[in-house]
């Protein structure tokens, strides 16, 4: 399986994971939707660069899935803690919501590379 360029696999995990957590900031948190795309937006842009910079090089390796598990629960916990720093409250369901997010964004990487 080959990796997605970085401009590519950017923009794909924005179009997935912006409606993932907005909706979920909307409804579940009653966050406003402006802060909510804000939200969405900003922790992908906090979290995405360094996972892609820390994952190229285990590209093609035969640990790179295990690697790819461990990087993407540091970037789900990372994603929850912000997001709770953003919305002003803790909560469990943050990290739920990341895992959510971040899963749904994994497979339709999955997906795009493997065309």
């Amino acid at each position: 399986m080959r990796m997605l360029r970085y401009p590519a696999a950017l923009a794909l995990t924005l179009a997935v994971e912006i409606p993932v957590y907005a909706a979920a900031l909307r409804w579940g948190w009653a966050a406003p939707v402006r802060r909510a795309l804000l939200g969405a937006l900003g922790v992908n842009l906090a979290t995405h660069p360094l996972l892609w910079w820390l994952l190229v090089p285990w590209t093609g390796r035969e640990a790179y899935p295990l690697v790819l598990v461990f990087a993407e629960l540091l970037v789900c916990g990372a994603e929850a803690a912000l997001l709770a720093w953003w919305l002003g409250r803790r909560d469990p369901l943050l990290a739920v919501l990341a895992v959510a997010a971040n899963a749904a964004s994994v497979l339709a990487g999955f997906i795009f590379a493997s065309v």
